[in-house]
């Protein structure tokens, strides 16, 4: 089912899920709390003390780094994939096929985009990444949402391969 974009161009779009981003970023900023307080509350060795706060200041910045990425919506265009910033995650024209299967590799409550050619790498955590010539779009998002982007995908790459083969 094709319909009419809203008022910026935009066919489909979602953002993140409320549980699911305060839950990820719970667990992120946690684990570096409970790091660093073990690093210091019972300072082991030092190579092994070094080791804990890096691995704890890692968690806490990856978790800053989830909370930011998570305010951003994923949004399809009439050529593109992009998010509400205007990064491009994938051009329409690339995109071979949507993986979206139990088994696919994709992010949780995801998809994944297998283009024609190689993309830079790119990760914006708990919303999408972009690896050689995949993208998987998803994580704390809601399946709901981030299924009918893959559906709307799905159709229009269908469409444009149905008007390759007839002309």
């Amino acid at each position: 089912m094709m319909f009419d974009p809203d008022e910026n161009g935009v066919y489909a779009s979602f953002g993140a899920s409320g549980p699911r981003r305060m839950f990820a970023c719970g667990v992120l900023y946690g684990l570096g709390a409970l790091l660093i307080y073990v690093a210091l509350a019972r300072p082991p060795e030092p190579f092994w003390l070094a080791f804990l706060l890096a691995l704890g200041a890692g968690s806490l910045w990856i978790g800053e780094r989830l909370r930011r990425a998570t305010t951003i919506d994923i949004e399809l265009t009439e050529t593109q994939v992009c998010d509400s910033t205007g990064r491009v995650l994938a051009e329409l024209a690339d995109v071979i096929s949507v993986e979206r299967g139990a088994f696919a590799l994709k992010p949780s409550n995801g998809f994944t985009l297998v283009l024609r050619k190689r993309a830079p790498r790119a990760w914006v955590p708990g919303m999408w990444w972009r690896m050689g010539n995949r993208v998987g779009v998803g994580g704390t998002t809601p399946a709901g949402p981030a299924k009918f982007m893959a559906e709307q995908v799905a159709l229009r790459i269908a469409a444009r391969d149905a008007d390759k083969h007839c002309s």
